[in-house]
């Protein structure tokens, strides 16, 4: 009995997710056989922008404290329409300039979002809803119509012909960085306040830090998703970005992170995200409705909190 509920405590937080994502690969496959035979690269650089806003959401979540960033899709939205109708037009389209300009956007947005939260002390739903509605609003004043003009160098990223689709190492470019933080002791302070944030500052940890740098960090990640959003969309739409913020919120919900904080990872809010695009590309090819799609996706988040809920619940009884 004792073997069996420790290897029961020992599941990781992904695995369902996992699992789901495999199920989801089969049912897929059966309907479109096509799907394994190179078809899944594709999909997988339409998911690309949801994964990596996925994998940004799930820093200030794990910061715990009710932490929760709307603004990351009007966000990767308004970096997006800098890069393809600001600088690239402006002759300002070398790589490693936009690259940059890409990263450096996504931290200033971090940024302004971790000190209203952190040191304004704004609950993190109503900091993040004011600058959804800014950057969303930026975005539209800055580009009233979709522009599609790009450097060739940003065709890379929607590349298809290796092993991998190309956007994929850009993720697992993420997840190393993400890999590397969990070895310091930033991580070990991240879940130590997100699990308890009175018992973290009563130990020594600097709870104000600790959460703005996670704010800074799904900056940093939304940076890198705009940028794979422009090359994605081949240029910027100002009306994209904010439908990917209830997507990635549900991404990390699915993935097995506790909306509570203080646990899960990077891994889980990638496959909740998979999961979800496999969702809505098996919906499109049955033909449903947009209004089919939407109503899915609100189920499935949910549901996806219920369980989240559910675990939580079960996790503080033990």
């Amino acid at each position: 009995m004792t073997t069996l509920t420790a290897t029961r405590r020992s599941v990781p937080y992904f695995v369902p997710a996992v699992l789901a994502v495999v199920l989801m690969i089969v049912i897929t496959a059966l309907k479109a056989p096509q799907f394994l035979d190179g078809g899944w690269k594709l999909v997988f650089v339409y998911a690309s922008p949801l994964i990596l806003l996925g994998m940004a959401q799930a820093p200030v979540v794990l910061s715990g404290g009710g932490g929760m960033d709307l603004s990351v899709g009007p966000a990767a939205g308004l970096i997006s329409v800098i890069l393809a109708a600001v600088l690239i037009p402006a002759q300002l389209s070398v790589w490693w300039l936009i690259v940059l300009a890409a990263l450096l956007l996504g931290a200033a947005g971090g940024a302004i979002n971790g000190a209203l939260v952190a040191f304004v002390r704004i609950p993190p739903i109503i900091a993040t809803l004011a600058t959804y509605l800014v950057f969303a609003g930026l975005a539209t004043q800055i580009l009233a119509a979709p522009t599609g003009f790009l450097p060739r160098w940003m065709r890379w990223f929607t590349g298809t012909d290796g092993p991998l689709p190309n956007v994929a190492y850009v993720v697992l470019g993420v997840g190393l960085v993400w890999w590397a933080l969990t070895r310091t002791a930033y991580w070990r302070n991240l879940r130590a306040v997100g699990s308890n944030d009175r018992a973290a500052y009563a130990s020594g940890v600097p709870v104000t830090a600790v959460r703005f740098l996670a704010y800074l960090v799904t900056g940093v990640f939304t940076g890198v998703a705009g940028l794979v959003l422009t090359a994605v969309l081949g240029g910027a739409d100002s009306t994209v970005g904010p439908t990917y913020t209830l997507q990635a919120i549900a991404a990390v919900a699915l993935g097995g992170i506790s909306l509570a904080g203080g646990r899960g990872g990077l891994l889980g809010a990638a496959a909740g995200a998979v999961l979800l695009f496999l969702i809505q590309n098996y919906l499109t090819l049955t033909q449903a409705s947009s209004f089919v799609l939407q109503m899915v996706y609100g189920v499935v988040l949910i549901l996806a909190i219920v369980a989240n809920g559910l675990w939580d619940r079960r996790r503080k009884a033990r």
